[in-house]
C-alpha cells in the first residue's frame, strides 16, 4: 500500500497546487462537466474523502452516514447539492485548506491498512487497494475538469497506470452495469505512457485492440472525453462496443459527453 498511497497523495497534491493558483472568479467559473465549478469539484472530492475516512476508520459511523445520505438522495437531492450545502460557508481558499486536511488523514489511514482489508462503500465492500485506486482515479478525473476551466494542459505521470488498469479491468463491468451482453473477446490494450514506454494488457492482436496514449484512454474511461475526440485507434467488436460507453467508476450507467462537448483548446 505504501507505493500506491504515495501516488494517491501525489495526485491529491498536484490538484491542490493547481487550485492554489485559482482566482476568485475561476473558483466559480462553470466547467464543461455539467456546469460544475472548480469549487464544486473540490467540494465533491472533500465530501467523499470525509466519508472515505469514516469507511476506513469507523464502519458503524459510515453505515449511519450512508443511511442519511441515501435518504436525502431518495428524496431527490443530488450529492453535489448536499456537498454544496455542507461546505457552502467556505470560499475557495477555505475549502482547499479543509480538503487538504481531510485527504492527508485519509492517505495516512489507508497506508497503514493491509491491501486486502475490506472497506465498506456504497455498494459492495472494496479492498483497501481498490479503494485507494478509486480515490486516485476520481481525483484525477475531477481534476481534469479544473484543468479544463483554466485551459491548462496537465503534465501526467506514471500514476496514470493505476487509472488505465482500472479502465481495462472494468471492461466486462461496463456491459454488466448496463445489462448488456459482455463481448466474447476483450481487446488487447496497448498504451503509450507519459514517459514514452508501452503499457499492455492482454495478448497482442491485429484484429481486437485499443491503441494510443494512456492520457486519451483515461479520459475516455473516466468519461471526460468522447472517444471520437481522442486519437485512440481501436478495432474489433469488443473495443467498438466498449469505448463509446466505457465507465471505470462505480454507480449506475452514465453516458460520456457528446463529441466536441468537452474539447478544450490549450
Amino acid at each position: 500500500m505504501h507505493d500506491l498511497c504515495a501516488d494517491l497523495r501525489a495526485e491529491y497534491d498536484a490538484l491542490a497546487a493547481l487550485c492554489e493558483t485559482l482566482t476568485p472568479g475561476q473558483w466559480q467559473h462553470p466547467s464543461r462537466f455539467y456546469g460544475w465549478t472548480p469549487w464544486d469539484e473540490i467540494a465533491h472530492l472533500c465530501f467523499f474523502d470525509e466519508t472515505g475516512l469514516l469507511a476506513a476508520t469507523d464502519a458503524d459511523a459510515f453505515a449511519a452516514n450512508t443511511r442519511e445520505l441515501m435518504a436525502q438522495m431518495a428524496a431527490g437531492r443530488e450529492a453535489s447539492q448536499i456537498a454544496r450545502e455542507r461546505f457552502g460557508h467556505l470560499d475557495g481558499a477555505g475549502l482547499l485548506a479543509l480538503w487538504r486536511e481531510r485527504y492527508a488523514k485519509l492517505v495516512h489511514v489507508l497506508a497503514a491498512r493491509d491491501p486486502r482489508d475490506r472497506l465498506p462503500w456504497y455498494g459492495p465492500t472494496m479492498s483497501a487497494r481498490s479503494f485507494a485506486t478509486a480515490r486516485l482515479m476520481e481525483t484525477w478525473a475531477h481534476g481534469q475538469d479544473v484543468y479544463d476551466v483554466v485551459a491548462v494542459r496537465r503534465t501526467n505521470s506514471a500514476r496514470l497506470r493505476h487509472i488505465a488498469h482500472l479502465g481495462v479491468t472494468t471492461f466486462g463491468w461496463t456491459f454488466v452495469n448496463r445489462k448488456l451482453p459482455v463481448p466474447e473477446v476483450a481487446p488487447c490494450v496497448e498504451l503509450r505512457a507519459p514517459d514514452g514506454s508501452l503499457w499492455t494488457w492482454g495478448e497482442p492482436s491485429a484484429t481486437d485492440y485499443v491503441r494510443g496514449s494512456a492520457e486519451d484512454f483515461c479520459l475516455v474511461v473516466t468519461q471526460r472525453r468522447n472517444v471520437r475526440d481522442t486519437a485512440l485507434e481501436y478495432a474489433g467488436a469488443g473495443a467498438t462496443a466498449w469505448l463509446p460507453i466505457a465507465q471505470c467508476f462505480a454507480g449506475p450507467p452514465a453516458d460520456p459527453p457528446a463529441p466536441g462537448v468537452r474539447v478544450v483548446a490549450y
